[in-house]
């Protein structure tokens, strides 16, 4: 299965608890930080929900 690396570009100050906790669960603390994950349905769908907050490549 691909592999998707994520990255923390934007601030979670003033967004939802529930983005705040997602992007945790994600793995992302600071700005710049990146992480990569298997790309199965429950990450993805966590990363469209904090789209705006993250940068997405994927890689094989």
């Amino acid at each position: 299965m691909a592999t998707i690396k994520v990255k923390k570009v934007k601030s979670a100050i003033k967004r939802t608890k529930r983005q705040k906790d997602t992007l945790i669960a994600l793995g992302l603390k600071k700005i710049g930080q990146v992480v990569e994950h298997e790309a199965t349905p429950n990450i993805i769908g966590m990363v469209k929900k904090v789209e705006h907050l993250v940068s997405v490549e994927e890689t094989k």
